[in-house]
């Protein structure tokens, strides 16, 4: 690292941990729940590890990009971070708000609403934490000796996500124009500006690690950018298909939705063509492996999955079924933790000087994390083609329904648990990094940082 205050990176990197691990613990309630096996529900009851389990995915993955940004504008704008002591408020702001929020929601203060169920008090909190966030971000970057391509893209896709959280906070009497505008902070978050960080971090990550020019990978971004607005915001219009809006949405979110995988696939070119050009001599190899994995992924389970059942005449049967949770799975897994994961891997030997990047843990981590979640989502799908063709076709109800799937459950919670291994390793690894100290410390070039 360049700077001493890229070091508050870290706190929030742990913090995705931890969230990581209790996110993956509700997945196991609900996991054993679905075959049956429902004894914590006097507790938690089904509803409320759901809820659980959606909200710590997406905080987990904020504070990861919250953590990549406070490491990786400091680098872009070479300069120190505006200040460290209001990061560090933010830094616990955050953690609290995300505590209270789990805690409401088992005691039923929610607003009941799918995927923004934190109650109104809790919304303006994470509005002011989100804006103190940005004021510190655009500041360091404004104050900066140098503008990139990079910093400007990871900051705006921050920016815009602020922006589209507030769509969500606006309350309606009517169910359809409520369930409308909360699509704009559900759908053009994942698959809108979540992707323009995910290119900025993307970016970055591939600049440090190949060695290819600047120049040749921030145009590689544009491109990324022009395809996430191409196909992205208009694709919004699947989620529109049934909840009492037109009917041209069908149209409209039917020809978008087919073109949502062109950014993705996109990414997966960038980052191959990156690493196929780059200098492959990098001893980070886990920063490299993660990094690539996350273009492949994404654009397999948010790309192809994706298209797989947004298309009207497909989705007119999949709609709110588990083909859902095969695609979510996947998609995030690929898109955003394992982007998080990568630059965690790439930070961290820089932030400590440890040397634990390519280590035999390490390597089990990835492999076993990415072969569990490539089995959670084959026995989703499984369950889910079942349950299409129970409830949707052959008519059964929906309780008869999941009695008929709960075996693909078994084999979830097997795939489940070589992921939580995996996870569990790179968490592993993440400990014994220990904390950043400033002996760590390299003004030069970062390449060659963790070298020797």
């Amino acid at each position: 690292m360049k700077f001493t205050s890229q070091k508050i990176a870290y706190h929030f990197f742990a913090l995705s941990m931890l969230l990581l691990v209790l996110q993956i613990v509700y997945g196991f309630i609900m996991g054993f729940a679905h075959m049956g096996f429902d004894g914590l529900h006097e507790w938690i009851p089904f509803n409320a590890a759901t809820a659980t389990h959606k909200n710590l995915l997406v905080v987990w993955i904020l504070s990861g990009f919250m953590g990549a940004a406070y490491y990786i504008i400091p680098d872009e704008s070479d300069n120190e971070l505006f200040s460290v002591p209001l990061a560090k408020l933010q830094f616990w702001s955050l953690a609290v708000v995300g505590v209270i929020a789990v805690a409401g929601f088992h005691v039923g203060w929610w607003e009941g609403r799918k995927f923004l169920e934190i109650p109104r008090p809790l919304d303006w909190l994470v509005a002011l934490n989100v804006i103190l966030f940005l004021v510190i971000i655009l500041m360091t970057l404004l104050k900066g000796k140098k503008q990139t391509t990079t910093a400007w893209v990871l900051t705006m896709g921050l920016v815009f996500a602020a922006l589209l959280y507030l769509p969500g906070m606006i309350y309606f009497d009517n169910l359809s124009v409520d369930s409308f505008m909360r699509w704009w902070v559900v759908h053009l978050w994942v698959e809108g500006v979540w992707e323009l960080i995910m290119g900025g971090i993307l970016s970055y990550l591939l600049i440090k690690l190949t060695g290819v020019d600047r120049e040749v990978i921030e145009k590689w971004l544009y491109v990324i950018v022009g395809l996430t607005f191409l196909s992205g915001i208009l694709g919004t219009g699947h989620h529109y298909y049934y909840t009492g809006g037109p009917d041209y949405w069908l149209m409209v979110g039917g020809i978008f939705s087919a073109l949502e995988p062109l950014a993705f696939l996109g990414m997966t070119i960038f980052a191959v063509q990156m690493y196929r050009k780059g200098n492959k001599r990098h001893p980070n190899k886990l920063a490299i492996y993660w990094t690539l994995s996350t273009a492949i992924v994404s654009f397999l389970g948010a790309g192809l999955l994706g298209l797989a059942h947004t298309l009207p005449g497909v989705n007119l049967y999949t709609h709110g079924t588990l083909i859902t949770a095969m695609h979510g799975h996947l998609a995030f897994w690929g898109a955003y933790a394992s982007l998080v994961l990568a630059i965690i891997a790439y930070s961290m030997p820089l932030m400590t000087g440890r040397k634990l990047h390519d280590n035999r843990t390490g390597h089990l981590a990835f492999w076993m994390s990415n072969i569990g979640m490539v089995g959670m989502t084959m026995a989703f799908a499984a369950a889910g083609v079942a349950q299409v063709y129970l409830e949707r076709i052959a008519g059964y109800d929906f309780m008869v329904a999941a009695k008929e799937t709960q075996a693909h459950f078994f084999v979830l919670i097997i795939a489940a648990t070589v992921f939580t291994i995996g996870v569990l390793m790179f968490i592993s690894n993440f400990v014994k990094f220990g904390k950043p100290v400033d002996e760590a410390l390299q003004p030069e070039a970062e390449f060659e940082a963790i070298q020797g």
